[in-house]
C-alpha cells in the first residue's frame, strides 16, 4: 500500500507531461538532410527548377476536394508554396491545416494561357466555395510549385 501511495504522484506527473507530438508520413520517405527555405525558392525559382528539395513550414491550406495538394507557408508574411501530389496516391487530411510539415518534391513550373488561368481560378474558387469573378484574372500566369514525393506532418507546431 505504501508503494502505491509513493508511485501515484509519479504516474500523475507523467500523465500530465505535454505530448512530444506524433509524426505522420505521407508518400515516400524523406531522403534529403537539408531543407531549402520557401523564400529562397520563390526568390529565384528558375535556379531550383527540376531539383528535388525539402521545405518546412506551417500547412496553411489543403485541397478540400481530394486532399491532392497542400500549401506550406514561407518565412515571410503571405508567402507560400503549393505541394501538388498525384490524385489518390497521397491524400492529405484537412486536419493538417495549422500543423508543421516537412515536404520533399521537385520544383516545377506551370505556365497557363489566359483561358487556362481563368479556368484554374474558377476551379480554385470552387474548391474554396467562393464566388468566382473572371475579371480578377488579368493575364497568363506562371506558377511554381513542388511536385510532392513525400511529407511528414507533425501534430504540434
Amino acid at each position: 500500500m505504501m508503494f502505491a501511495a509513493a508511485i501515484l504522484p509519479v504516474l500523475l506527473l507523467a500523465a500530465c507531461r505535454p505530448s512530444e507530438g506524433e509524426l505522420t508520413m505521407y508518400g515516400e520517405e524523406l531522403t534529403l538532410e537539408e531543407t531549402t527555405s520557401v523564400s529562397a525558392i520563390l526568390a529565384d525559382p528558375e535556379a531550383y527548377l527540376g531539383q528535388q528539395v525539402q521545405v518546412e513550414g506551417t500547412v496553411v491550406d489543403v485541397c478540400e476536394m481530394r486532399g491532392c495538394w497542400l500549401a506550406v507557408a514561407g518565412e515571410k508574411d503571405g508567402e507560400l508554396i503549393r505541394v501538388k501530389v498525384e490524385d489518390g496516391v497521397i491524400v492529405f487530411p484537412m486536419s493538417a491545416r495549422g500543423l508543421m510539415a516537412r515536404v520533399e518534391g521537385v520544383v516545377e513550373k506551370l505556365e497557363f494561357t489566359m483561358d487556362q488561368a481563368v479556368e484554374r481560378a474558377r476551379h480554385e474558387a470552387e474548391e474554396h466555395g467562393t464566388e468566382f469573378d473572371p475579371s480578377t484574372v488579368t493575364g497568363p500566369e506562371t506558377v511554381y510549385q513542388l511536385r510532392g514525393l513525400g511529407a511528414v506532418i507533425s501534430d504540434h507546431s
